[in-house]
């Protein structure tokens, strides 16, 4: 048995007519399969146990042997080895064709790889291998040439006229002639010869057959093995046959497609036996030919076979392809055992790292640990009857249940798992029910809400997978969002609107002004109903225990409100007070104007004076959460959370806040507003009507008129509502809701738009207050179906953006410490026009700086060359006014494999320096793909302007990563230089550019919008007009920078401009990988193949061995690949076959003899080997361990031996 573990590499090849041959037990020579009265495998047939092995372990076909001990033994009346049932999953047969094959892969795929190696068209080898035409294999004397093709007649005029002068043939077997007589390495160095001369289609021609001839030659596959003599028969588990309810069988296709095979191949060795005429035997070589391609590739070539009710036959390819194929389903989508799935309900009461698990599925899943301590603890004699004992659920099951859960880690997972915090581990909890119970803080990683969601369980058995779930994936630990370095865990609905009631505060309430000593005191007048939780009190600053209080501040009085008093119980002493909601409060402390130093001051009056500060909300527990975080780190953190949650179901329940009807408040205002604005629409109609504007100006007017009314009103109705408003604490809490749902219920709805994305110019007047008519109703059901079927697309096509993203970025791991790069990559805050889009702090903070940096004004040093730029020194490169800086970044690392590093920087899911090991690649993937449902579908339409839409959202994102021509493509500048002139022609505009050395000029489009004017000077790679611009354009013009620049920065736009921040570092890694192969444009005296893609690292081997042999050296240009693409140019080609197009994958690795080193996650996951990412990498799992008392003992026998 081969250990997974332990081989390095995977090699593909074409397999020889002797390898099929020793791969197989015997011959298949009858196309029966088992006998129906005994229901045994036939002799010989396509079961056949003497060739497959026996269908019962330990037992022979005649029965003369049964049991474990003739193990091994041939029976001698019917040849079955004794042996397990098992090896019929194993063992191979083969068929013997009388007639050699061709194999449809190599024959049909694009471009055709039989046709290359022989210079022959598809179409023509097509003619010969189906018996349509011959083919003159040897030429002889006669003046005909070899592979000309002949038709019927020609072929007997000239067997007529030259006699067997030459040799002609049809079929795969003269294919296979011509194959054999192939000498390749002549064929090398004639189209070598033909590179140098050859121009246009004739050199294509010669790159590609140079390709497929240098294939073989290196792979030392012969080119004759495309054709096969012998036919491998898969083994029989591989391909069942089962015994339905009614008696009828029920079997895999594969079983039809190799019976036709084997009918057709006897009945064609019977006619060679009888020599039937010729014409009988080609017609039975062309059936054998096709019911062999059915077999390979069904449906590649003519109709394919089909079987009842006329379903097409599932072929050996079809097994291999798509998501339900041998790859994607078996190999890379595994079921496991000791798991379970149930529905969710919060669990409010839970610790961070705790979740509920329903007894009954608790013992089934610890079933085994169970039964082991019930035996060990004498309660059970043996395992069988401990196991009575648990299917029994006698009462002390659960106490061993109880101790067995204790330290045990389960994984919970909830679909669709879109980043890494969809699965997360916890402590198990026993609880009654059937549920799960999830604790309400991790809801936001899993995207989970309790309307019926369901999770799987899993149980990690081993020691070390439960070592991993405890110390890395521990609800607890998971605090921040390796996409922004966020925390992921802020309190949400409830717990915010309990905080944000907490700490509101109000001059009105009861017991304001009272001036208490003590924090208990506080409690107590509250609880007795003397103080309300919003009443502003004062309270001696030594009494709230806070150590970062100044001297002064500790004797003084402390302006606050006995709920803020009760918040700030629960963070530590070290912790600021928190007694408004801003950045400064929670850097600098508690601001100065909330103490009173005099001794005599009226604090009363001091009290009344105060400004109102606003509560406690989403946004500020967040930064708060944040703040804890780099203060505490993670345990603190988690216990801190937990106090949140309790502290805000708590008084939020004790808030009370309900929604009713009389709740949403419609401004008197609201009808004049209307009239105004009706009045307003009508002036314009009036203009249209009078021919003063057009209906695309009166449109575009009358939409404006509208959102502005929409403005007007929403601004009104926000100043009628009262704060203390359940429905305004809600939102001014972030709790639920928002600003235009406060409209839509007591204002107006507004403007709606119609699926093709326009607005309709009818506004809804009405709110949901008010009710809508019939008319208002079904314009906006309208817009709202339209909303849900764009989430569901939405969904859809996000997931599949990360299933390319994870493809081409899976084997991207961090492999080295320090690559030593000599590049930097120069930063700047990203800005579109005025708006800053990012800003500089956050493209540099947690990155190691290239250069070092200098104060522009004093020249102190900021930070120096290779140091990590964190928050801190961040802040004060910004306060510097440093507007750009060079970083270490992905994009310029030199390590061979994956990155290093100080080029990644920090890890953002862990604050600290990112580990040698961290498959950062895919948790690049899944930042940018999992915020991608987030992102709107729709191409904004410019108001029907000649221009062109520009794309924005997730189909732009789609649009970057997969390198394709975008849609309002702009056009730009080629050259650095000034605009001389814009001349206007009948139908477009000339835009002339001035360089140094030479002008060009450009023609755009009359509508388009121009972004220069007359004598502006620009740089090569300018846009001349608005749109988006073609990447590999800018590659050209800018080269490799330009256009990392670009993808980055477009990337972040359409991201940011849905509010969602992610992380520079995560794209790079995307943009690497798009740019990590290059294209050879010469090969000059390497072993490179012009025109074909290679390695930058391999390149540069290659150059290196021709430079210091004194040969030419290869040149080659920068290629951007789409994702797409760029997976299925990877050098795994497992990782390629099972992504997409896998016959074609397969077809060229087998010819190419391509060994695939396992060096990504998905290559070693089909064939089961540990990934080496984390604690898989060979660094880590040849660790020895270091046990001090060994040593000492090593020592102690040393002496001895010295003494002796």
């Amino acid at each position: 048995m081969l250990d997974v573990n332990n081989f390095e590499y995977m090699k593909i090849g074409l397999a020889s007519p002797e390898k099929i041959r020793s791969w197989s037990r015997g011959e298949v020579k009858k196309p029966e399969t088992i006998n129906y009265r005994t229901l045994k495998p036939e002799k010989e047939g396509l079961f056949c146990e003497k060739i497959f092995g026996p269908t019962k372990d330990w037992e022979c076909h005649c029965g003369k042997y049964k049991r474990v001990r003739y193990k091994g033994v041939v029976c001698d009346r019917c040849g079955v080895e004794v042996t397990r049932a098992k090896v019929r999953r194993e063992r191979m047969g083969h068929i013997e064709l009388a007639a050699p094959v061709s194999h449809i892969w190599y024959f049909k795929g694009i471009p055709s790889r039989m046709g290359l190696a022989l210079d022959m068209s598809p179409r023509s080898l097509e003619e010969i291998i189906y018996f349509a035409s011959y083919v003159v294999t040897d030429p002889g004397e006669t003046p005909l040439e070899k592979k000309q093709l002949l038709s019927e007649k020609e072929y007997r005029s000239y067997r007529e006229k030259y006699g067997y002068g030459f040799q002609a043939g049809m079929g795969a077997e003269a294919v296979k002639k011509l194959l054999q007589d192939i000498d390749v390495e002549k064929e090398l160095v004639f189209l070598k010869e033909e590179l140098r001369t050859a121009q246009g289609q004739r050199r294509n021609r010669a790159i590609k057959r140079l390709e497929v001839i240098e294939a073989f030659r290196n792979s030392g596959n012969k080119p004759e093995w495309m054709v096969m003599d012998v036919l491998p028969v898969i083994p029989p588990e591989l391909r069942p046959m089962v015994q339905l309810d009614g008696g009828r069988f029920a079997t895999s296709d594969l079983n039809d497609l190799y019976r036709r095979v084997i009918n057709r191949n006897n009945r064609l060795k019977r006619l060679l036996d009888l020599g039937a005429p010729d014409i009988i035997v080609q017609n039975e070589k062309r059936m054998l030919q096709e019911a062999v391609d059915a077999l390979i590739d069904n449906g590649r070539r003519g109709r394919p076979v089909t079987g009842p009710g006329n379903r097409p036959l599932k072929s050996l390819s079809h097994m291999l392809k798509g998501k339900q194929g041998r790859f994607r389903q078996n190999l890379l989508g595994k079921r496991v055992d000791y798991s379970g799935r149930s529905v969710i309900v919060v669990g409010p009461y839970l610790k961070m790292y705790q979740c509920g698990l329903p007894k009954k599925m608790a013992l089934e899943l610890f079933k085994p640990f169970v039964m082991k301590e019930l035996v060990n603890k004498g309660l059970a004699h043996n395992i069988k009857s401990a196991k009575r004992k648990v299917e029994r659920v006698s009462p002390e099951v659960w106490d061993v249940l109880e101790e067995v859960i204790k330290e045990h880690p389960v994984l919970l997972n909830r679909a669709p798992t879109l980043h890494r915090l969809g699965i997360q581990a916890f402590e198990p909890i026993l609880v009654e029910g059937h549920a799960i119970r999830l604790h309400p803080l991790v809801c936001t990683a899993y995207n989970a809400d309790f309307d019926g969601d369901q999770m799987a369980v899993h149980v990690p058995l081993s020691a070390e997978a439960q070592a991993e779930a405890r110390i890395l994936m521990l609800a607890s630990g998971n605090i921040l969002n390796p996409k922004d370095g966020k925390p992921v865990v802020t309190p949400s609905q409830d717990m915010v609107l309990g905080t944000f009631y907490l700490t509101m505060d109000n001059k009105e309430e009861k017991g304001t002004g009272m001036i208490l000593r003590t924090v208990n005191e506080a409690l107590s007048a509250y609880q007795r109903g003397v103080a309300g939780l919003h009443a502003r009190v004062a309270i001696p600053a030594k009494a709230l225990g806070k150590t970062n209080f100044t001297e002064a501040q500790q004797n003084a009085f402390l302006i606050t409100t006995v709920g803020k008093i009760i918040f700030n119980e629960i963070f530590p002493s070290t912790f600021p007070y928190i007694n408004e909601a801003t950045r400064k409060n929670l850097f600098e402390g508690t601001p100065e104007e909330y103490f009173v130093y005099e001794k005599g001051a009226d604090i009363r009056a001091i009290i009344d004076s105060l400004p109102i500060a606003g509560g406690v909300g989403k946004d500020y527990l967040g930064h708060i959460i944040a703040r804890c975080f780099e203060t505490y780190h993670t345990t603190e953190t988690s216990v801190i959370l937990d106090k949140i949650k309790q502290l805000g179901f708590t008084y939020s329940t004790r808030a009370g806040v309900t929604v009713a009807v009389s709740d949403v408040i419609v401004p008197v205002e609201k009808d004049e507003i209307l009239h105004a604005s009706d009045a307003k629409v009508d002036v314009v109609t009036t203009q249209y009507r009078r021919g003063l504007i057009t209906n695309e100006e009166r449109y575009d007017r009358v939409i404006d008129i509208w959102s502005k009314t929409k403005d007007e009103i929403t601004e009104v109705l926000m100043k009628s509502m009262d704060r203390f408003n359940s429905i305004m604490l809600m939102v001014d809490s972030k709790a639920r809701g928002n600003k235009s749902q406060i409209t839509q219920l007591g204002g107006m709805r507004g403007l709606m738009a119609n699926p093709s994305g326009r607005i309709i110019e009818l506004p809804i007047k009405s709110n949901f207050r008010e009710g809508l008519t019939v008319l208002e109703y079904f314009l906006s059901t309208h817009g709202a179906r339209k909303g849900l079927a764009d989430t569901a697309l939405r969904t859809a096509d996000s997931g599949y953006l990360t299933r390319r993203l994870v493809d081409v970025a899976q084997d991207v791991i961090v492999r080295e410490e320090d690559c030593g790069t000599d590049k930097g990559f120069s930063v700047a805050k990203i800005q579109d026009g005025k708006e800053v889009i990012e800003d500089l702090y956050d493209r540099i903070e947690g990155r190691y700086c290239f250069e070092t940096v200098r104060h522009p004004e004093t020249g102190a040093v900021i930070v120096n060359r290779n140091e990590l730029i964190d928050s801190d020194k961040a802040s004060a490169i910004v306060a510097a006014g440093v507007e750009k800086l060079q970083i270490r970044s992905v994009l310029s690392c030199r390590a061979r494999h994956g990155v290093c590093k100080i080029c990644y920087g920090r890890n953002l899911a862990t604050g600290k320096h990112v580990e040698i090991g961290e498959a950062v690649g895919i948790i690049a993937a899944q930042s940018i793909g999992e915020p991608g449902t987030q992102l709107t579908m729709r191409t904004f339409h410019t108001g029907g302007v000649a221009g062109d839409d520009i794309t924005q959202g997730l189909p732009r994102i789609q649009e970057l990563f997969e390198a394709r021509n975008p849609k309002g493509q702009a056009t730009i500048s080629e050259i650095d230089g000034v605009v001389k002139e814009i001349r206007e022609t009948k139908d477009r505009r000339e835009i002339e550019i001035q360089g140094e050395a030479e002008t060009k000029s450009y023609s755009v489009t009359y509508g388009s919008r121009l972004r220069v004017s007359e004598g502006q000077e620009i740089e090569a790679g300018d846009e001349l007009t608005d749109g988006s611009i073609d990447p590999k354009e800018i590659l050209r013009i800018k080269g490799i920078r330009g256009v990392q620049n670009y993808i980055l920065q477009e990337v972040q736009r359409v991201y940011r401009n849905q509010g969602v921040e992610i992380n520079d570092k995560h794209v790079e890694v995307m943009i690497k990988q798009m740019l990590r192969k290059i294209r050879i444009v010469d090969a000059g005296e390497t072993t490179l193949l012009p025109g074909a893609f290679s390695d930058i690292h391999e390149y540069e081997a290659a150059n290196k061995v021709a430079i210091l042999s004194g040969k030419e050296p290869a040149v080659a240009k920068p290629v951007l690949l789409g994702i797409t693409k760029a997976s299925l140019e990877t050098d795994s080609f497992l990782s390629a076959a099972s992504f997409q197009e896998t016959t074609r994958v397969l077809t060229d690795a087998a010819i190419k003899g391509k060994v695939d080193k396992l060096l990504g996650l998905k290559e070693n996951v089909i064939i089961g080997k540990l990934i080496p990412a984390g604690t898989g990498m060979n660094r880590y799992r040849s660790v020895t361990y270091a046990d001090p008392e060994l040593k000492t003992a090593d020592a102690k026998d040393m002496e001895t031996v010295t003494v002796e």
